[in-house]
């Protein structure tokens, strides 16, 4: 490493006060300088930090967006997922590769261009979609590739990180249309900066938390836990500080709808937060943003610059004496498992993002050791309207176990995708009928670790007491494959698992390879059999969510199409090339003797 490098990397480090839980903003500041983050790099980083080079090792190795060997100079990053190839992703990956005379996967010998698929980046409905140095590109054909390609060599230096509007305007097709189609009573009407913090500030902190339990609020990110109880049950933990958390780790292949409210409403969300950290006794408040959505980065800041500027944000908030409370935001490096509670708050400290083993929960011991509440993106928003608008109203909308409405991230085959804000408690069918879905053939409710739904099916009602779900509804009509988009699904979980525990590290690849048996027609009624029962062992013995779900694209379409896969089935009993005898023939000249018989 050069002297002017090795000042630069250093200079990084003190950008960051050299703070050990800062080191996710360190290494990707010194990925987006150099290109890579190089054995030099990890040992100033290290020494700079005062920890050992392996911590600084073991960060860099895990995150899809850090590299310890330089790449391109312009990475470009195409979405892959179910959605993504039938919009017509290969036609473009085809395009760049022809434009760029590489192969997905590979570096150009004069290491300007790196092409390669990525995982969902959360743009399922205006697929297909890219992600290039950083900046989003979407709706893209191939007719729109040479233009990209002329773009990016025309200037030798990449655009700032973060990239900046300006930066982001001179791409073509680098824009993120809004997707808000359906608005609710959530997202509706006036929407006045502050309200329902204001609204907090009237009550004690406790009441404030009791408001929140009557509205019978639960998390919008897919588990559903009682915001109230998690509320009441981290400010009651004793710590040196107290914190909120907002995952916005949005990495569920087909859900974008916590990407709507951070561009089209994050000032609820903001409020949300402020309003969670008054009830909790907090100071701090911190946004984990999946790095996919760095170009949020610059509007996100004004906003929260904006509430400092009128209090409502910083200290004696809103002239409450004694309520400080500020917010952060942490971008995340390209790991769908950071989108788990406990691996989001490893990744927010500047760990690799392996999950934590539980108990003790984050309401007890989450970032830095102190009491946390953690709540998803939706659920903030939620927050500060039931503040504004009081737990009556909130409850006067869904069902008795689910109230209140819900966020759908549609995508797939019908009319009209985007964010739909519908009650809970809607059917399937209603849902289909508001996208404009009429020959839908599969359903697939919450992501790859959510449910398939039939038609026969689609009666059932999207709440938590039946279709649980995170927001991603993906619609398949009747010309898509089911079992491939099933091993898609299970490709993913292959590429996603953080390889921790040998029954989700191991098993997804079996999985993955029992699907590929089966899509492929040579598959016998015992390898269903097997593929079933593996499943069910990955869904039992694996350490974390991502585990225990992987299985779902597989067993869930086994319930709702067992037809599909009994048409699969091998016509013809396998029939080795090789027999035995052959196969063991070597062996046998070497031994110098034939195998024991097991019969008889």
């Amino acid at each position: 490493m050069s002297v002017e490098a090795a000042a630069d990397t250093e200079g990084i480090i003190k950008a960051f006060a050299a703070d050990r839980s800062r080191l996710m903003d360190i290494v990707l500041a010194v990925q987006h300088r150099f290109g890579h983050v190089s054995d030099d790099a990890v040992r100033l980083i290290a020494a700079g930090l005062e920890i050992h080079p392996v911590e600084v090792e073991d960060t860099v190795s895990f995150y899809a967006f850090l590299d310890r060997e330089r790449r391109g100079r312009n990475r470009i990053r195409l979405s892959k997922t179910p959605i993504s190839m039938i919009k017509g992703a290969r036609a473009v990956a085809a395009a760049f590769e022809t434009a760029l005379g590489l192969v997905i996967g590979d570096t150009s010998a004069d290491g300007e261009f790196t092409l390669e698929w990525t995982s969902d980046i959360g743009m399922a409905d205006q697929e297909p979609a890219a992600l290039i140095n950083a900046i989003i590109l979407t709706e893209l054909t191939p007719q729109d590739v040479p233009a990209i390609v002329a773009a990016l060599r025309s200037t030798d230096t990449l655009p700032p990180f973060p990239p900046h509007a300006a930066q982001i305007a001179l791409m073509p097709k680098g824009s993120v249309r809004p997707s808000l189609v359906h608005p609710g009573p959530l997202l509706s009407g006036p929407l006045v900066q502050g309200e329902g913090l204001r609204a907090a500030l009237t009550l004690t902190p406790e009441k404030v938390i009791e408001e929140i339990t009557g509205s019978k609020l639960r998390g919008r990110g897919g588990a559903g836990f009682p915001t109230g109880m998690k509320w009441r049950l981290t400010r009651k933990s004793t710590g040196t500080d107290h914190y909120v958390v907002c995952n916005a780790d949005e990495g569920e292949p087909g859900t974008f709808k916590d990407r709507v409210l951070l561009s089209e409403f994050p000032d609820l969300v903001f409020d949300g937060m402020t309003v969670a950290g008054y009830a909790l006794g907090a100071r701090h408040g911190l946004v984990y943003l999946r790095g996919e959505y760095a170009y949020l980065w610059d509007p996100l800041q004004a906003v929260l610059t904006e509430r400092r500027s009128l209090g409502l944000l910083g200290a004696n908030i809103g002239g409450h004496e004694g309520f400080d409370f500020d917010i952060r935001i942490q971008l995340g490096a390209g790991a769908y498992i950071c989108g788990e509670e406990s691996a989001l708050l490893e990744s927010l400290e500047g760990k690799r993002g392996a999950p934590r083993d539980r108990p003790p929960f984050p309401t007890e011991r989450g970032y830095l050791q102190q009491p946390t509440a953690i709540d998803n993106v939706e659920t903030y928003a939620c927050a500060a309207r039931i503040m504004e608008k009081g737990a009556e109203w909130f409850r006067g909308y869904g069902t008795k176990e689910s109230s209140g409405t819900k966020l759908m991230s549609v995508s797939g085959d019908c009319s009209h995708p985007g964010v739909y804000e519908v009650p809970f408690g809607i059917t399937v069918n209603a849902l289909l009928d508001l996208v404009g879905a009429p020959d839908a053939e599969y359903v697939q409710i919450s992501g790859p670790s959510g449910q398939s739904v039939a038609p026969k099916d689609f009666g059932r009602r999207i709440a938590y007491e039946d279709l649980s779900t995170g927001g991603s509804t993906m619609i398949f009509g009747p010309t898509r494959d089911v079992l491939d988009i099933a091993l898609q699904f299970a490709a993913f979980f292959v590429d996603e698992s953080c390889g921790w525990c040998t029954p989700c590290r191991v098993g997804t690849t079996l999985l993955k390879q029992g699907m590929e048996k089966i899509v492929a027609g040579r598959a016998s009624l015992s390898d269903l059999s097997a593929t079933e029962a593996l499943a069910n062992t990955v869904m039992r013995m694996s350490r974390c969510g991502l585990g225990q779900s992987a299985p779902n694209p597989i067993l869930t379409t086994m319930r709702s199409f067992p037809e599909l896969y009994e048409a699969r089935l091998a016509s013809e009993p396998f029939v080795p090339l090789v027999s035995l005898h052959d196969a063991l023939r070597e062996a046998v000249a070497v031994q110098g003797r034939e195998p024991v018989s097991q019969e008889g």
